[in-house]
């Protein structure tokens, strides 16, 4: 069954490798190209992330590094990637092709110029999270304690996001950002987060907020980071079902995807340390849910609440 993975950070391990590995089957990368076919993840989508040390007149440039090596690395030598640009993209992607989608996780690095966001909009970003954990120009992530909203500059960043058909993706946000979006965002999505009923973490969503997204039209994508889906992080598949199952008796049985965040983490849902094998998930998913269902999650769901068709 073909999926579409919401979240990796692919990019980031390139960039910090200076050109020593290789996209195309690197074991360093949980979602190089081989295994993304072999784990028939049809979709991938590359986040760009900044580590908040960074000095900030440096940080735009580092973005503009990983792009750079999205296209040359990932695109540029695998003739199999296609590189996804518009929505309508998803409906023609060829047997034996990967699609591959520019994502932005935290807007650090365009400070407060938000033709920064233009010109990563032009070269494929399709959609964009405020923030990390930190705290940024556009509002508080939810590592930080004071817990504040969206900022004037975030909420400009939202309405860009309307404006161009963008995606703006709320895992990371303080729970008060995460309302903030709520109210102004058009298409908004967790790309990669969990329900907080089952797992008491601060990255993890409540039922609340999980009912207000499939309330609002919203995707959530559950992430396979052990320590959002059991305290202690000694995770199996079947406790990572449980979190979807929970969103589904919230109502949101149409509303959820798949995020992995490969590549972005160090400990490994057990029978889960790959792309390679996501089809254990869907398998493992196959033995709960209806076939129609499962299809829902690994592909459908996204389909059908693209930006595109959602107006």
């Amino acid at each position: 069954m073909k999926i579409i993975d919401f979240h990796c950070d692919a990019l980031l391990k390139l960039y910090l490798s200076k050109g020593t590995i290789s996209y195309k089957d690197a074991p360093e990368l949980e979602t190089n190209k081989q295994r993304l076919l072999k784990g028939q993840v049809q979709v991938q989508c590359f986040a760009i992330w900044i580590d908040p040390d960074i000095k900030s007149d440096e940080k735009f440039q580092a973005a503009l590094d990983q792009v750079d090596l999205f296209y040359r690395e990932v695109l540029g030598k695998n003739s199999e990637m296609l590189h996804i640009k518009e929505w309508s993209d998803f409906d023609r992607i060829g047997e034996g092709q990967i699609g591959a989608m520019l994502t932005l996780e935290g807007v650090d690095a365009i400070g407060n110029d938000l033709s920064k966001l233009s010109i990563l909009y032009q070269l494929g970003v399709r959609s964009v999270g405020l923030t990390w954990n930190n705290a940024n120009l556009a509002a508080d992530g939810a590592g930080e304690p004071r817990g504040g909203g969206l900022t004037l500059l975030g909420s400009e960043i939202v309405q860009f996001n309307n404006d161009h058909l963008m995606l703006t993706d709320v895992s990371h946000l303080s729970e008060r950002g995460f309302w903030d979006v709520m109210e102004l965002a058009k298409y908004p999505i967790a790309s990669h987060s969990n329900s907080r009923f089952l797992c008491d973490h601060p990255r993890n969503l409540t039922d609340e907020q999980a009912v207000g997204m499939f309330q609002k039209g919203g995707l959530i994508h559950v992430v396979y980071c052990p320590d959002f889906v059991v305290e202690g992080g000694n995770a199996t598949i079947d406790d990572l079902i449980k979190h979807i199952d929970h969103f589904c008796s919230l109502g949101g049985v149409n509303q959820i995807g798949l995020g992995s965040d490969f590549d972005g983490i160090s400990t490994f849902v057990k029978g889960l340390e790959d792309a390679s094998k996501s089809q254990t998930l869907i398998n493992e998913l196959l033995k709960h849910f209806k076939e129609d269902e499962v299809k829902g999650f690994a592909y459908q769901n996204f389909l059908n609440h693209r930006p595109g068709l959602r107006g």
